[in-house]
């Protein structure tokens, strides 16, 4: 039975979603070669968007996507003539592969899930910082190029030249695409750790689209934190890293309303949060503080500790919070940081503390970070002044991507609009 056209662009784009990132594990971990296996990829769905039209949608879309890169990747290989040990383990690996992905617990590989080792490997020292990480969020986690650019608060064409040039680096000085042993993970560990709360941060407020939550990236940054924790047990900022996504995660059900429109922190209802990944934040929370180390991820899951043990939106203590992100600033200077202090600090201390602390930041870091615009808005609403609040709501709407965020802000310039 066949497939209309746009049923099958919107199930290859599902699949895409939420499977391009393990087939390209599976393939690359057989082969040593993430370009060949991005290549193979790709050469697969544009073969879904041409025959799931004409020959009906398969049972198993991620399997069908697994064979067919499998075989555009031998079929490259077998072209060349060149790889012979590449071919061979690419041939060896049988379809099944793709549905054993981070299943098994291999005694031989320092890293029990394909994901995650890949993601190791593709935070090769030899790679800038910022690179590295752009091309492991591109590669492995599936996002944009537009995404991955807005995490970085760097223009679109800028992360799209960077990624060019890291394949580039990788291909030309013949970087090694491997795992590396048990007892070198930790020189990795910052930026895995780094990449895992990207990955969720893009699925808990999308960046655009029309869904707020991308709820697999959300799942796979949880997954991959826990796996991350069993296989560093001792590491105090692994465990400050899952609890935050835990205290995020489980205020998920609250943040959308039934029509599908957003729901912000401070009109949540609290008892739709997850008293299940509350708890076992707080108990990862509580492991960490026993080793007296103290980084950027458990201050934030300090924070959303605070949150999460209020009664409800008035008990919050905006002070602590306030107070945390002092710290936090002073570990991790970036403009992010230093707006949700400044939003901190007009919770607690009104809004005109807030608004002159919003004043103070560098406005041209922020200029096209639409939370920057919604945070100066909401201090202007506070204090009367509608018409620059006003200004400030047109500035936010026009920097958002994402459908359900937009309609959210449009509902709040209508409410400082001036009475007709």
């Amino acid at each position: 039975m066949s497939t209309s056209g746009a049923d099958a662009a919107e199930q290859v784009a599902r699949c895409f979603r939420d499977d391009a990132g393990r087939t390209v594990a599976a393939l690359a971990r057989a082969v040593g070669d993430i370009e060949l296996a991005e290549d193979a990829l790709q050469d697969a769905y544009l073969a879904a968007l041409e025959r799931w039209p004409r020959d009906g949608f398969p049972a198993r879309p991620p399997a069908w996507i697994f064979t067919a890169a499998r075989n555009r990747a031998i079929d490259r290989l077998r072209r060349e003539r060149a790889g012979r040990e590449k071919l061979a383990r690419l041939t060896a690996l049988a379809p099944t592969a793709y549905a054993q992905l981070g299943d098994g617990d291999d005694a031989m590989q320092a890293i029990p899930d394909d994901r995650l080792s890949l993601i190791f490997a593709c935070c090769h020292p030899a790679l800038g910082i910022e690179a590295r990480i752009a091309l492991t969020l591109r590669t492995l986690a599936g996002l944009t190029v537009e995404e991955i650019a807005d995490a970085f608060l760097v223009p679109h064409a800028t992360m799209a030249q960077r990624l060019v040039r890291v394949k580039r680096k990788i291909r030309e000085s013949a970087i090694p695409f491997d795992v590396p042993a048990a007892e070198r993970l930790s020189e990795r560990l910052d930026d895995v750790c780094t990449v895992l709360y990207l990955i969720f941060n893009q699925g808990y407020a999308a960046t655009a689209g029309d869904r707020l939550i991308r709820h697999e990236l959300c799942d796979e940054a949880v997954r991959l934190g826990r796996v991350l924790n069993a296989l560093v047990p001792q590491e105090p900022e692994v465990m400050g890293l899952l609890a935050l996504m835990l205290y995020h995660d489980s205020r998920r059900d609250a943040r959308v309303a039934a029509d599908g429109s957003m729901v912000t922190l401070g009109e949540q209802d609290r008892t739709r949060w997850h008293p299940g990944k509350i708890a076992e934040a707080n108990l990862l929370i509580a492991r960490a503080v026993h080793h007296g180390v103290v980084g950027p991820y458990q201050l934030q899951a300090a924070i959303a500790f605070t949150h999460s043990r209020a009664t409800s939106a008035n008990d919050v203590d905006w002070p602590v919070i306030a107070e945390l992100y002092d710290h936090l600033e002073k570990m991790v200077p970036t403009p992010i940081v230093a707006l949700n202090r400044a939003v901190a600090i007009g919770f607690a201390h009104g809004a005109q503390a807030g608004l002159a602390a919003l004043d103070a930041l560098p406005a041209e870091s922020l200029a096209d970070y639409h939370p920057y615009h919604v945070a100066r808005a909401d201090a202007l609403a506070r204090l009367g002044r509608s018409t620059e609040a006003r200004a400030a709501y047109e500035a936010a709407i026009a920097r958002t991507q994402n459908d359900a965020e937009r309609a959210h802000l449009r509902g709040k310039l209508r409410a400082v609009e001036p009475p007709v």
